[in-house]
This record gives structure tokens, sequence and C-alpha cells, in this order.
């Protein structure tokens, strides 16, 4: 009789003495089995090939001489399902050996592919569950609830509660808009006028000539000048806080603008930096007129007033901000424009506010 070889095939059948046609093979209960005759004597086997290093027997079943079991099914039929059960179970073993050895040879690979350059800029800032807070802010932040929404009243008087520094803090406004800047018709830049001040002084220079100049210099600007003021902020004088030119300048400032682009000093149209009343402009910055733009995520900051304003002087600049960046709304904004608004000092923690009532606001008749 044959015996079975080293061939990593699962399942060998070695046949004697009556040769098996394959008309006399017939599927049945998803067995294999065969009409063999009385006289025929067999043997199944089942070879696993060495995987990983580890070699494992094969199983032999003598099916001599066939016989039928209680159930009434010959022996041929049941040594064929056993053989094809143990086969298909150390086909599993080894495809799980080899999966697992490929995972851990992916993980190892992973490992040594991590990069293990330095972070830089924003990268290089800890994560927020591993900063600490100062002992002040822990204290200070216990005055109020993190997900409570406040009215405008209660948040303003929480605003100057928690500003505990040395110095004089800014109260500062954060709105997230539901607008995308990449789109030209959801950019939202505007100023406002802080009815009562921004709390610091504004030193505003102009960049005029001929009769400009002169209305420039009545008007109370901190600096005037030409060429001669260009060749200054191109040498690195940046002395000023806003950045006012007339029209007819606007040819000589633009070799100017990798400079004052990226520091929110380029006069511009829509920021009133650009206008034939520099004395009105003049005025309005002093008087403490603010600049805002929507980020690329669409949130605005704006800051209005000083922690130390009181409690009425800080609502009307909020309120004025407010009105403006619902007036300035952007064509392309589509459905509920106001998604959130907070409030904090400048070195504080946020005060959400609730939407709904800070757009219904409004002023008593004694304001």
């Amino acid at each position: 009789m044959a015996t079975c070889g080293t061939t990593p095939s699962s399942l060998m059948l070695t046949y004697a003495a009556t040769p098996v046609h394959p008309q006399d093979l017939t599927p049945s209960l998803s067995l294999l089995s065969f009409k063999p005759s009385k006289t025929a004597a067999f043997s199944l086997c089942t070879n696993l090939s060495v995987r990983g290093g580890e070699r494992r027997a094969s199983k032999w079943l003598d099916l001599y001489p066939l016989r039928q079991n209680k159930n009434g099914l010959p022996g041929h039929m049941l040594a064929a399902a056993s053989a094809v059960e143990a086969d298909t179970d150390l086909a599993t073993d080894d495809v799980e050996d080899d999966t697992q050895g490929g995972t851990e040879g992916a993980t190892a690979t992973a490992t040594a592919t991590i990069s293990t350059k330095p972070k830089k800029g924003k990268a290089a800032l800890p994560l927020k569950r591993d900063r600490t807070r100062s002992k002040r802010f822990l204290e200070i932040q216990n005055l109020r609830e993190g997900k409570k929404e406040y009215d405008l009243k209660t948040a303003i008087s929480l605003l100057k509660q928690m500003s505990s520094t040395k110095f004089t803090e800014t109260a500062e406004a954060h709105f997230r808009l539901n607008i995308d800047p990449k789109y030209n018709d959801q950019q939202l830049r505007a100023t406002v006028s802080l009815p009562k001040g921004t709390g610091k002084s504004v030193k505003v220079a102009v960049l005029a000539q001929g009769e400009k100049f002169n209305e420039a210099k009545n008007a109370g600007a901190d600096l005037v000048g030409g060429d001669d003021l260009i060749e200054q902020i191109k040498g690195g004088f940046m002395e000023f806080d806003k950045l006012i030119a007339s029209p007819d300048m606007m040819v000589k400032v633009a070799s100017l603008g990798k400079i004052l682009g990226p520091r929110g000093l380029m006069p511009n149209p829509k920021a009133g930096t650009v206008t034939t009343n520099i004395p009105q402009a003049i005025e309005e910055f002093k008087k403490g007129k603010v600049e805002y733009r929507a980020d690329k995520t669409g949130i605005v900051h704006i800051p209005f007033g000083k922690a130390d304003f009181s409690e009425d002087d800080l609502l009307i600049n909020f309120l004025a901000a407010v009105k403006s960046i619902e007036a300035n709304k952007p064509k392309g904004a589509k459905g509920v424009y106001w998604k959130s608004a907070y409030i904090c000092s400048s070195m504080g923690p946020s005060i959400r506010l609730n939407i709904k009532e800070m757009l219904d606001y409004k002023l008593p008749s004694n304001f």
C-alpha cells in the first residue's frame, strides 16, 4: 500500500484494489464520500508542513476493515469527515501563527520607523492633559461652572471677579461663527467703534504727502511721514499701533506688505486705514475703533475694554461689537450664524454665554 509523502497537501487518499472513478464521487452532507467495493482497503493521512520552526506530527487514520457505525453511515465516510476536520483545525492554527507573526513584524517595523526629530511650533506644546495651571487660575476657575451658559450681566460680573493679576487685564470676546473664510463670500473683516474706548492709548502713524501731511499733523497723529517713514519701517521701525495711509501713497506702501502684513498693520480700506479723511480716521482710532476679522476656523477675537471698566461700560462695548458682527454678516453665511460665544479676561478662564439671551439683550433706556 502506498504511503503519504512530504507534499504539503492537506488530504491524501491512497486507494487500493479497486480504481476510483469520478462518477463514484458524490457530494453528500458536505462530506467527502465515494463508493468502493467490499474488498477495498484504503488509508487517509493528513500531513502538515513545518511552520515557524515547529514540526507537527502527521495524523493517520486506518480505515480497514470498513464498517458501518451505529447510525448506519459507512465507516469510510466518517473517517473522511474526521480527516477533513483535523486538517481544517491545523490549517487554522497555521493562519493564526502567520497573522501573529506578520503583525509583530509590522509593529516592529513601524516602531523602528518612528521619527525622532524634535517637534517645533505648536507641535512642541504639551498636550492639554499634561499642562499645569497656576494656583491662582485653579482657584478662580471654580467661580464658574464649565458647561453652563450664563446671561450677559452675570458673565461680565464673573469676568471682573476673575481678574486677579497684578496688572490690568483686557476683557476679550470670542465668537465662533458658522462661516468658512476660505470662500470669498464667507470672509469677515470690519471695524467697530467702542463707545467707551479700549482703555489704552493708541499710537497712530500716518503716511501722507502734500496737504494730507499737514492735515495729519494738525489732527494729532503721533507720527507723520512719507518716503522717509517708509524707509524707517523697512529698517525695522515699528513704534506705532496703527498705520493710516492716503490713497496716493498706496503705490509706495505696497513694498511694505511682507513687513506689515504678518503684524496686521498693513493699511486696508476695509479696516478704515486707507482713507481720504485722515483727521476723522485718527480721531476714531484714538477713541477706540477696533479692527476684527474671522480667522481660518471662523472665530472672531475682539477686545472690548479693560477689566477695571465698570460693568455698564463693558456691557455697552460688548453689545457694540455684537451688533457690528451681525451687521457685517457675510453674504455666503448659511444656517445658524452664531455657534458659540465666550468672554474672559486675558489671564482668566472663559465664560460661556447664552446666545439667544445675548442677541435679544437690550440696554436700559437710561444708558
